[in-house]
């Protein structure tokens, strides 16, 4: 039973989202005696969020769903700047245009968790360049400047890694915190913020966060953060030799999305349905007694419910239904993610390796050479066995495509264009 009685730390502590909380019993009996509003900043540095954000969103998903009002914070001028929290080396600097770019981008998906329109208290899009571009830098450093100790400052861990390891930390990133924490005292102002969320990487700059709304504002603010999720095998949520597992569609197929969850490890299952889908802690409780043959079934239910919130229900299924097709039936489903090669190149003979690299199924010609001499790589389901080999016209399926697979679990086709 969770110690806490509000509906949303209940619902948190309940499905494996809580690491650190400020003052859990202030912040439990303040969300028990009436709704509160709650953000998580999103710094613009791609085009898309990928599913080591997912875990935020989903914070404020039941934040909302709990009768509280979330607030989705684009850092549209903190991303001029970049976090330095546990990176080696300073974030390349982005244009506004880049940034603003990068933000419609990513309102697409937080649509996809949260209603901005409809309901009690819809959630809040809110942009911190529209008070930070526009900040004095003499008055800054009076009014907010002076109420921070640099000595602290260099004692986070966040800071302290960079220095130990003897990497540069410009003046300019380390500006990000002071910027971070005025980002809290701003929104309580607009919105009344009372609750700042985000990974347990991010605690020491939201202490500062509630520290500087003391002291300017006089207000009690609180800090809650998720733990940071790598998978049983310790690998980092979001990232796989593949790449990043982007959240829209436009840089990752939904059926490529729906396949990441699908290879969700054995030891996973239980943790990831509680934190990536809305399923009932009953339903999971079930769905997590199965096992066996049937911990693959659970794997796909998990697989489905996931890319549902990210790409619809009708999409989900649709994925589900390519991958039951391609690894039950062998058939060749056109939905598989699709690479075109000019129609000249093919008739010419493209190399085996090639394909596969543009394919996205290899990153080079190197990494698709190893897998054949591991015998993981086939062509129309026959195994290469020569990585000097050609591809050409006479390879193409009735179809008209030429099917790539490396292992049992990673698919993709190859079709001419032109």
């Amino acid at each position: 039973m969770s110690q806490f009685k509000s509906d949303f730390l209940r619902t948190l502590d309940e499905r494996g989202f809580i690491h650190q909380i400020s003052d859990p019993e202030g912040l439990d009996a303040l969300c028990a005696k009436g709704p509160i509003t709650g953000y998580i900043g999103f710094d613009a540095t791609a085009t898309s969020l990928h599913v080591g954000s997912l875990i935020q969103i989903m914070m404020l998903h039941w934040l909302q769903q709990t009768g509280n009002r979330a607030v989705t914070l684009m850092g549209g001028g903190t991303s001029m700047i970049g976090d330095p929290s546990f990176k080696d080396e300073a974030r390349r600097l982005l244009s506004t245009e880049d940034i603003a770019q990068n933000i419609s981008g990513i309102r697409k998906i937080f649509a996809k968790y949260l209603s901005y329109e409809d309901g009690a208290r819809p959630a809040v899009m809110a942009n911190n360049a529209d008070w930070l571009m526009d900040l004095g830098y003499v008055e800054f450093l009076r009014d907010v400047g002076r109420h921070f100790s640099v000595n602290r400052m260099l004692s986070f861990d966040s800071v302290k890694l960079r220095l130990d390891r003897e990497q540069s930390l410009s003046f300019l990133e380390f500006n990000y915190m002071i910027l971070q924490a005025y980002d809290f005292v701003e929104l309580n102002r607009r919105y009344d913020c009372v609750l700042q969320m985000g990974g347990s990487d991010q605690w020491g700059n939201i202490v500062n966060g509630i520290e500087l709304g003391h002291r300017m504002l006089d207000k009690q603010f609180y800090a809650l953060t998720s733990p940071l999720l790598t998978t049983a095998s310790g690998q980092k949520m979001g990232k796989t030799v593949g790449g990043a597992i982007w959240l829209n569609e436009d840089m990752l197929s939904a059926y490529e999305f729906w396949q990441y969850w699908r290879n969700t490890e054995d030891a996973d299952v239980e943790r990831f349905l509680k934190l990536y889908t809305v399923l009932p802690m009953d339903e999971i409780a079930r769905l997590t007694e199965l096992a066996g043959s049937e911990i693959n079934e659970v794997k796909k239910i998990l697989a489905t419910e996931v890319t549902a919130l990210v790409h619809g229900r009708a999409t989900a299924e649709e994925a589900a239904e390519t991958a039951r097709a391609t690894f039950e039936q062998g058939a060749i489903d056109l939905s598989l993610p699709t690479s075109t090669v000019p129609q000249g190149e093919l008739n010419a003979g493209i190399g085996v390796l090639a394909a596969f690299v543009t394919a996205g199924l290899a990153a080079s010609n190197g990494e698709a050479r190893r897998h054949v001499k591991a015998g993981a790589l086939k062509v129309n389901d026959a195994t290469v066995e020569d990585d000097r080999g050609t591809l050409t016209e006479a390879d193409l399926l009735p179809e008209g495509v030429i099917k790539l697979s490396v292992g049992k679990k990673r698919h993709a086709l190859l079709k001419p264009q032109g």
